[in-house]
Parts: C-alpha cells; structure tokens; sequence
C-alpha cells in the first residue's frame, strides 16, 4: 500500500501572504489544526494550530502578522508512490505528524497524517484479529498431535 491510497486530497492550504488570522478563521471553518502554505501549488510552508498559539498569541503579535512570518518552512515532503514504512520513517526521523503530498512537478496534491495511518493499521489489525482467532485452536490441536 503506499502513501497515495490512503492520503487526504482536500488539503486546507494559504499563501505565505495571508494574515495568522485568515488562516486561523480558515483552520475554525474547516475544523483542521493544520494548513499547508503554498506558492503556485508547490508547498513552501506548514503552520497549525499550536504555531498560532506558540507564535502569535503567546508572543503578544499582531493577528495580521503573514504567515510567512510564523509558518515552519520547507516543510519535508513525500510523494503519493512512496511506502507507507517509507513515510513513517520520514514522520519519525523529522517528528511530523503530518507530510504533505506532492506530485512529480512538486505541487501538493494531498496530505498524510499520522491518524491516517493509525486508521489504516487499525482496520487491517481488526480484520485480522478474527482470523488469528479461527486459526489459532487447528494451530494449537496441531501441535499436541
């Protein structure tokens, strides 16, 4: 399986020049804690919730402040062919709970998050747990004989 088939398409984006509070209403709207900054599609930025809280709120800054300003940027990011072993261990080795996803132009395309992945994990784990359960007594009886 790899990143393309269980990756989120409808991505939240903003420019680098729109205000921390346009993204934070659009964050609000779209009930998400993370948008991904873009320039002609190609992803130059990351900013969530906790950046707005950390960045902005805390530090006492206007609410028009640019994103550009308070993003992370060059954020890391993956393409939809790559393994989903592959990502985590981007996700791991960066400390990302979110990659954006982009196409062989280098323009997002969609975004994975890490509860994506747990969701995916989860469901396979629940189809197979009922297996190991049939399985396991002929397993067992196998065994003794």
């Amino acid at each position: 399986m790899s990143v393309g088939d269980i990756c989120r398409r409808d991505v939240d984006t903003v420019t680098f020049d729109a205000s921390a509070l346009d993204a934070a209403r659009r964050m609000r709207d779209r009930q998400v804690g993370t948008v991904v900054v873009v320039d002609d599609g190609h992803p130059v930025g990351i900013l969530t919730d906790r950046d707005l809280t950390v960045r902005v709120l805390a530090a006492g800054r206007d609410p028009l402040t640019r994103v550009s300003e308070i993003m992370t940027p060059s954020p890391t990011t993956i393409t939809a062919e790559i393994t989903i072993a592959a990502a985590l261990g981007h996700m791991r080795a960066g400390r990302f709970r979110r990659l954006p996803v982009v196409g062989h132009d280098g323009r997002l395309i969609g975004i994975l998050a890490l509860d994506d992945v747990l969701a995916v994990v989860a469901e396979e784990l629940a189809e197979v747990g009922p297996l190991l359960k049939r399985e396991a007594p002929h397993r067992w009886l196998g065994r003794q004989t």
